[in-house]
C-alpha cells in the first residue's frame, strides 16, 4: 500500500494539543507529534472496536506480560528480529506511557534518597524525573563539537556519578540533539553505571526512528549483565504517531528489579487503556509497510531542512540527526535573545525552546520535521523572511 504523506490533515478542530496551543495563524512545529496519519492497519483495528460499540475494561489489570502473552509475543518477536535481543515474556510490562514509567522507576528510591544523572540538554521530563520522585539531580552535560554534533562528556559523567548515584537516565536516540549512541559509547556507559552499582533506565522511544548509516543497540541488549541493572522504555506512540492513546513497553529482565519497579507504581499508575492496546498490537503486526515509507519521507525532510538552514537562515546551524525526527537549532549566531518568542512573534512559527531542555539549551530551538514538505517549507520561509 502507498502511504501519501504529502496531505496535511486538518487538525484545527480535533483535540490536538499541538494545533490548537497557539492562534490559528500560527504554524506548530514544536511537540514531537507527526502530522501524517497513523497506519491504515491501525486504523482499521481502532474502527472496528469503535463499531462494536463496546469499551470495558481491558485485560492487563498490572501490565504484565504473562496477563497480555499476544501483545508480550508481539515485543518478544519484534526484540528478536530487530536487535537480536532475546527476552522472555516475564521481562515485559505495559504501561501508559514512558513518563510514567520514568516516573515510576525514580519512585522506586523515594525513600533512599539520592540522585538521578541526566544528560542535558534533554527532553524536559527527564530533567524533572529526579524533582518528582523526591531526589537530587545530577547533570552530565552532553559536550557540543564544532561541527555541531554532540559527544559524551566522559569526565563530567564519572563526576555525576556519585556515591549517592541510583540510577542514570539514558535517552537513545537523543531528544533533542538527535545522536544514536555507538556500540562502544554505550558499551563505556554501561561500564562506569555497574562499576558504581547505578541503575540505567534508558529511554528508547526513538528507537525505530533511524536514518541510514546508523544502528540502534538498546543498551540491555549488549550483555546478560547490563541486562540485569537495566530498565528499558520504548512505545509504538513516536513511530507510528500514536501518543495520544498512550501505550507503551518497558523491559525489565531482573525479576527482583520488575518486583520493586511494579511495587513502586501499585495504586498509581493504571492498565494501558483498551484504544491503546488495540492499536499498539496492530501496529507491530501490520505498520512496518507504513514505517519503511515514512523513514524515506522523514530523511528527505531532514536533508531538505539542513540544506535550508546552512543557505537560507543566517546564523542558525544545526547538525543533522541521526535519529528522530527533530531538529536541534543552535540560533545563537543570529543574535537573538530568546530564538523560540523571535520566531513566534515574527515568523507566526512555533518551535520548542531550547531553555526547557536545561541551560545548556539556550540560545536554541527545536524543530519537528514529521510533517508534509509543504508545511515545513512555508515554515521555514516564514523564519527566513523574519531573519531578514
Amino acid at each position: 500500500m502507498h502511504y501519501n504523506f504529502d496531505q496535511l490533515p486538518n487538525r484545527r478542530n480535533t483535540e490536538s494539543v499541538k494545533w490548537r496551543a497557539y492562534p490559528e495563524d500560527v504554524l506548530p512545529l514544536w511537540v514531537a507529534d507527526m502530522d501524517f496519519a497513523s497506519p491504515e492497519p491501525v486504523v482499521r483495528a481502532l474502527r472496528e472496536v469503535v463499531d462494536g460499540g463496546l469499551f470495558g475494561y481491558p485485560r492487563g489489570l498490572h501490565g504484565e506480560g504473562a496477563e497480555l502473552p499476544e501483545y508480550g509475543e508481539l515485543v518478544i518477536e519484534r526484540l528478536r528480529d530487530r536487535y537480536a535481543w532475546h527476552i522472555e515474556l516475564q521481562d515485559v510490562i505495559f504501561l501508559p506511557g514512558i513518563v510514567v514509567g520514568l516516573n515510576v522507576m525514580g519512585n522506586m528510591f523515594r525513600a533512599q534518597g539520592g540522585s538521578l544523572v541526566v544528560q542535558p540538554p534533554v527532553y524536559p521530563p527527564i530533567l524533572d524525573a529526579p524533582q518528582t520522585a523526591g531526589l537530587m539531580r545530577q547533570a552530565a552535560p552532553l559536550m557540543r563539537q564544532s561541527d555541531g554534533t554532540y559527544a559524551i562528556d566522559w569526565d563530567q559523567l564519572a563526576a555525576a556519578l556519585q556515591p549517592d548515584a541510583r540510577a542514570f537516565i539514558l535517552c537513545n536516540p537523543h531528544n533533542p540533539v538527535g545522536r544514536v549512541f555507538r556500540r562502544d559509547e554505550l558499551e563505556s556507559l554501561a561500564e562506569l553505571c555497574l562499576a558504581r552499582n547505578v541503575l540505567i533506565g534508558s529511554d528508547e522511544i526513538h528507537s525505530d526512528l533511524i536514518y541510514r548509516g546508523q544502528q540502534h543497540i538498546p543498551i540491555a541488549s549488549l550483555d546478560p549483565e547490563i541486562a540485569q541493572h537495566t530498565v528499558t522504555f520504548f512505545a509504538p506512540s513516536k513511530t507510528f504517531n500514536l501518543p495520544g492513546l498512550q501505550a507503551s513497553v518497558v523491559i525489565i529482565q531482573n525479576a527482583e528489579l520488575r518486583q520493586r519497579f511494579q511495587a513502586a507504581r501499585q495504586m498509581l499508575v493504571p492498565w494501558v487503556n483498551l484504544m491503546g492496546l488495540v492499536a499498539l498490537g496492530a501496529a507491530y503486526r501490520g505498520g512496518q509497510e507504513w514505517l519503511d515509507q515514512l523513514l524515506v519521507y522523514l530523511e528527505a525532510n531532514r536533508d531538505f531542512l539542513y540544506d535550508f538552514v546552512a543557505n537560507e537562515l543566517p546564523g542558525l546551524s544545526m547538525a543533522k540527526p541521526e535519529g528522530t525526527y527533530l531538529a536541534w537549532i543552535d540560533c545563537r549566531g543570529a543574535n537573538l535573545e530568546k530564538p523560540y518568542e523571535f520566531f513566534l512573534n515574527n515568523a507566526r512559527v512555533a518551535l520548542a525552546d531550547g531553555a526547557i531542555f536545561g541551560p545548556e539549551g539556550q540560545g536554541f530551538v527545536r524543530l519537528n520535521f514529521g510533517c508534509p514538505r509543504s508545511m515545513l517549507e512555508e515554515a521555514l520561509q516564514r523564519m527566513k523572511q523574519a531573519l531578514s
